[in-house]
């Protein structure tokens, strides 16, 4: 919350209240759009007021120090925009990003783009095939991009360091993760508020704590990485 913007999960998460989590299901955009359109829509204006807080810094801070031949890779769940705002640049948005707007569907070739919009009283439609247009953002019942993916098991392979940030450690795929990365051999810490339960033998290490107030601390202890 140091940007404003509510978790999806954990305390005060979104998704703990039923009648908000189905605004996130695929169906919608088929059975209401415009429902679809007036909880993203406000998330979107959200997002757009909201400001990067100490852990974005820290992300940033920590990849611009990196040496010649190491590397790092930001891997995110959240949909705000706040990690390239803070000046991030090596990173995946797995779960796409509520300030773009795409048609919903799939063989249209519009292109992504950005959108100020908040579409609150009429949804929108594509220009080039009439199917309504959608958040740029992964809903439950659909897959990740197949190339943020792809980058992501990349990057795993040679991974020394890793760290979950903020995240429950359920959804899928990003809950296996530590998996491949504890196999890789890598150093593996869980940051969040509450701890796992049941814990994750993966992870090595476990810190709890607000992100903005102990990853600043923990980046500036730790050696640059390879991958994290």
């Amino acid at each position: 919350m140091a940007s404003g913007i509510p978790p999806f999960r954990g305390p005060g998460g979104l998704w703990n209240d039923p009648q908000v989590e189905r605004f996130a299901h695929r169906e919608i955009l088929d059975t209401d759009p415009m429902a679809a359109w007036k909880f993203f829509g406000a998330l979107r204006e959200t997002a757009r007021n909201a400001k990067p807080n100490a852990a974005h810094d820290a992300l940033v801070r920590f990849e611009n120090d990196l040496g010649p031949g190491q590397r790092f890779l930001l891997v995110t769940q959240n949909v705000d925009g706040l990690h390239q705002r803070a000046g991030s640049r090596s990173m995946v948005e797995l779960h796409g990003s509520v300030l773009r707007t795409r048609c919903s569907r799939y063989e249209c070739p519009l292109a992504a783009y950005e959108d100020d919009d908040a579409h609150a009283e009429v949804f929108p439609v594509c220009a080039a095939c009439g199917s309504v247009l959608r958040p740029d953002i992964v809903f439950f019942g659909e897959f990740c991009n197949p190339a943020a993916d792809r980058a992501v098991k990349k990057a795993l392979r040679d991974c020394d360091l890793f760290i979950s940030v903020g995240t429950s450690g359920t959804v899928y795929p990003a809950n296996g993760f530590v998996r491949s990365a504890h196999f890789a051999g890598a150093l593996t810490i869980y940051m969040n508020l509450e701890a796992m339960d049941p814990p994750n033998p993966c992870f090595q290490e476990t810190i709890l704590g607000k992100a903005e107030e102990v990853l600043p601390d923990l980046l500036g202890k730790t050696p640059g990485s390879t991958e994290g």
